[in-house]
């Protein structure tokens, strides 16, 4: 493990004003996105549609990684150039999701365990040849009658904890992705209670594993309510209760945090992300790692046709750029609107 390096490629991936994209969706995942908006979903078009995200101009002012899927770190552009140098070329650094997504647990209805473990060890070598700086692994946790029960919660937290590790072995940053699902009635406090349990379980795992905390990025939900609890809260309620959460559970010798926006609207995720940034009186930077809440905008502009690729492009671009502006707290709410 080469300590300087990871703890230099962390500290990089929350570098002042920037943010990671992720464009690290499954075939299942993609293939929603796409008919969203029509579009089949095949190789072609995946490849087209992350051409355009990678190739927007000056992005790399707001964008610091990338997390791709094992596909896409793989292709190449028609010049025969791979997308992890195209990135490189521009100061962006590539990433790659390396979990093989989750399943039902045995025994535990309506909880899930992330898999992928088995070879992980030769899958990150691989990765890292073809340009991967660093690793992400999500797991999820869902908020209902009687759940999260412990024994999920400690399960998918030893998975992070061994993945950590692995990718640090390989010189690989690893960001740990807990995520605390929206989905459900609950409200802000339950929220905050499930993500403190959550996160305490993560890094006692971490410890456990002895993974240098320097050198790792978390990638977790804010604390919102959930989306059928009908409650509606203000960004200055939701950094609160998220910054008062994670001051009790979140070491300081973790570089920064990257936040998913998790089902909230692209608006909703720059106004959160800006109210916890101007909050202020923490040791980690706070940044973010959103997949929907940049795309979508580029996404919807796009539709699958060429023609609309400048246009899809200057969306990702202002959407890159105003929450570039709320990673420093500078967003205002009528941006939305120039």
């Amino acid at each position: 493990m080469d300590k300087d390096t990871l703890k230099s490629t962390a500290h990089t991936l929350v570098a002042t004003r920037k943010g990671i994209l992720a464009a690290d969706e499954s075939f299942p995942t993609i293939k929603k996105r796409f008919d969203s908006i029509g579009v089949e979903s095949t190789e072609s078009s995946r490849k087209a549609y992350r051409r355009l995200l990678f190739k927007t101009s000056g992005i790399e002012d707001f964008i610091s990684g990338v997390i791709m899927y094992d596909e896409t770190i793989k292709q190449q552009d028609d010049d025969g150039k791979s997308f992890p140098s195209i990135l490189s070329d521009r100061g962006i650094i590539p990433g790659i999701k390396v979990d093989k997504g989750k399943i039902d647990m045995s025994n535990f209805q309506d909880e899930e365990i992330t898999e992928g473990l088995d070879g992980l060890r030769t899958r990150l070598a691989e990765y890292k040849t073809l340009g991967a700086r660093f690793t992400k692994w999500r797991t999820v946790v869902r908020i209902g009658e009687n759940i999260p029960t412990k024994v999920c919660i400690d399960s998918n937290s030893e998975t992070q904890a061994r993945f950590a590790a692995l990718s640090q072995e390989a010189n690989l940053v690893p960001i740990v992705e807990p995520e605390i699902l929206i989905d459900g009635n609950h409200d802000i406090k339950k929220s905050r209670e499930v993500t403190y349990i959550t996160l305490k379980s993560v890094f006692e795992k971490l410890s456990d594993h002895k993974v240098f905390l320097e050198g790792m990025l978390l990638k977790t939900s804010m604390v919102v309510p959930g989306k059928d609890s009908g409650h509606s809260v203000k960004p200055k309620e939701v950094a609160k209760e998220t910054i008062d959460c994670f001051r009790e559970v979140v070491p300081s010798q973790v570089p920064g945090i990257v936040f998913l926006s998790g089902g909230q609207t692209p608006e909703n995720a720059t106004a959160n992300l800006n109210a916890l940034n101007i909050m202020g009186g923490f040791g980690w930077e706070l940044s973010f790692s959103y997949g929907r809440a940049l795309q979508r905008p580029a996404l919807e502009a796009w539709k699958g046709d060429p023609n609309n690729v400048d246009n899809a492009q200057k969306a990702f671009f202002r959407r890159a750029r105003l929450n570039s502006l709320a990673r420093m707290g500078e967003y205002k709410e009528e941006m939305e609107n120039e």
